[in-house]
């Protein structure tokens, strides 16, 4: 029998899902596997049947949740888990073959797509954006939910420059709020996260001669208040009076927000302004046809610029049929109209635009085992 190279060191969790797969497809063909061929269903498609493990950016967590319970609903032999890990787990485990698809919030870089090659083939690595949602700068201050922030202020704060919150910076930007005289405590990722790159990749974009870090997904600034993943952030700004956080915005419910100054205007977070950010970008040139990636360009005016793209990565072809068959079915669902409404109702993401649609879902329905 021989062993799907998804099986490699990676999560045990990954590992025994890709096994199982593995195993289906390898039995003997008089022995009873639940593969992924399945049976056929009344509107004449076919139930797919296995278990399918991947994991990564913790941002698509909520969306995850809706797009496997309708796919496990169509398919009810199937199981998916998505293990949110955070974006650099994500990428660590697609790239060491532990994981057969992946979520990421930040594309892969030249090193990690060479890495991924190794395991899917030269040129057979496919990553497109499934989910976008606007990354909110969230606040926990009594008595205050909304304030206006330029950039240049936004990065004084998560710098460590700014350090009340009636400072006259964030006054100057709103006139007639009583602002308090709090201590600002900023919250950041502890984990590797593409949330984290996403924000710093904004704040050096815009205001580079403040923000004068480099863009990655671990947080640069040492001695604030961390926690793991988005949940653990907000989690935590909720917990105190005067904290400041970033954070997906699905997830920012109990927290005051930041309308964010873009030229003259202070623009609040949408899933629409920030989706236009993405429709106005270009696709980064230099890449393979399945390789959807885009260069943000996040001053746009009446756009949301803080905007997170979530990537989902997998290969074109897969050794064993019942991984093609789960991986293609799985993320046909998300790619879908159905499955981009879904995250937009369960989220608040931006659905995917019908044109993109149409240029990425035939790379996933040419996924194939070989």
């Amino acid at each position: 029998m021989k062993l799907s190279r998804f099986t490699r060191a990676g999560s045990s969790a990954a590992m025994v899902g890709a096994l199982a797969l593995t195993l289906a497809a390898c039995a003997p063909a008089n022995e009873s596997t639940g593969d992924a061929t399945g049976d056929e269903t009344t509107d004449g498609g076919m139930s797919l049947s296995g278990e399918l493990s991947g994991g990564g950016a913790s941002t698509q967590e909520v969306a995850m949740e809706a797009w496997r319970a309708t796919f496990q609903s169509e398919n009810p032999d199937a199981t998916v888990n998505y293990d949110p890990i955070g974006s650099g787990g994500g990428r660590e485990n697609f790239t060491s073959g532990a994981f057969p698809f992946a979520g990421s919030d930040a594309a892969l870089d030249d090193d990690e797509m060479a890495a991924a090659e190794a395991i899917c083939g030269e040129g057979s690595v496919l990553e497109y954006p499934a989910y976008i949602s606007p990354i909110a700068v969230a606040f926990n201050l009594e008595g205050v939910d909304e304030l206006n922030l330029s950039p240049e202020t936004i990065a004084k704060v998560f710098k460590g420059d700014i350090t009340k919150w009636n400072d006259k910076a964030i006054a100057a930007d709103n006139e007639g709020v009583d602002l308090p005289d709090t201590d600002i405590t900023v919250v950041h990722r502890s984990d590797d996260s593409g949330t984290t790159e996403n924000f710093t990749s904004y704040l050096n974009t815009v205001v580079p001669d403040v923000w004068d870090f480099e863009v990655e997904g671990v947080w640069p600034v040492e001695g604030q208040e961390s926690a793991q993943g988005t949940s653990g952030v907000v989690n935590a700004a909720e917990a105190g009076d005067g904290t400041i956080t970033y954070a997906d915005a699905s997830q920012v419910a109990g927290l005051g927000t930041i309308a964010v100054g873009v030229g003259d205007d202070f623009v609040p977070y949408s899933a629409e302004a920030a989706a236009a950010v993405v429709e106005q970008s270009p696709r980064v040139e230099g890449t393979a046809d399945t390789v959807f990636v885009y260069d943000l360009q996040r001053d746009l005016a009446g756009t949301y610029p803080i905007v997170l793209v979530s990537y989902q990565m997998a290969c074109a072809t897969y050794e064993d049929e019942a991984t093609a068959a789960l991986v293609k079915g799985f993320l046909g669902h998300v790619m879908s109209e159905e499955g981009q409404q879904e995250a937009s109702d369960q989220a608040g993401s931006a659905p995917i635009s019908s044109a993109l649609i149409g240029e990425i879902a035939p790379e996933i329905e040419a996924i194939t085992a070989g």
